[in-house]
């Protein structure tokens, strides 16, 4: 008898009215409405599509020139010292040992050290 007043009690509260019920419905509605306007932000504009000073290349040659942004500028010097040493130095030695043929060769390659510190083919020095 107890469990029944219970549960009849409950089912009692449970029980809306039309007027209650179209409240709810409204309130609902009124909160599906104001997610949609947050929702609703203007669009921005894909700035990765605006074609402001872009080149634009018909084949490889042109991609490649496109993409170059050094413009001829060496990045990185320091990769070609060795090659340029050695070339510089096996240009330069015969010169040396003509002019100065008494001195040693490690002499001579002090010598042309210090003229590379100088010289306009070294990589570091441009």
């Amino acid at each position: 008898d107890d469990v029944y007043k219970q549960w009849y009690q409950r089912r009692v509260r449970e029980k809306l009215t039309q007027a209650e019920l179209n409240k709810r419905k409204e309130e609902q509605e009124a909160k599906k409405e104001a997610e949609s306007k947050e929702k609703e932000e203007p669009i921005h504009e894909n700035l990765n599509r605006v074609m402001t000073d872009i080149e634009v290349a018909q084949s490889v040659e042109q991609a490649i020139a496109a993409l170059d942004v050094n413009d001829g500028v060496d990045m990185h010097p320091e990769k070609r010292v060795k090659a340029a040493w050695t070339a510089f130095e096996q240009g330069r030695i015969s010169q040396l040992r003509a002019e100065n043929p008494s001195l040693r060769l490690s002499q001579i390659r002090q010598m042309l050290r210090k003229e590379w510190q100088k010289s306009p083919l070294n990589p570091l020095n441009k």
